[in-house]
């Protein structure tokens, strides 16, 4: 799996100034990944439909065993000098 899903989302954290609690929830919910991913395969098709394409990266995050790993490392890089996106 690429980062798509999980730079998408540090994008969209950051951008929205919560880029902060979301690496602190990422690494708080590790050890929750299996238990969310299914219920993510339970619930996927009422939230899908619900919210539409926004639930997808969460989604694919969790489907992936290092997909919160990932999210923190793209969190972590635009905290550490890498892309971060201008207030505004």
């Amino acid at each position: 799996m690429t980062d798509g899903p999980a730079r998408r989302l540090a994008e969209e954290l950051d951008r929205r100034g919560l880029a902060v609690p979301g690496r602190l929830l990422a690494d708080a919910h590790r050890p929750l990944a299996p238990l969310l991913t299914d219920l993510g395969a339970a619930f996927g098709p009422i939230i899908g439909a619900a919210l539409g394409r926004i639930a997808d990266d969460p989604r694919a995050l969790l489907d992936d065993p290092t997909g919160l790993d990932r999210l923190v490392e793209q969190l972590d890089r635009r905290a550490h000098g890498g892309t971060r996106a201008k207030p505004g």
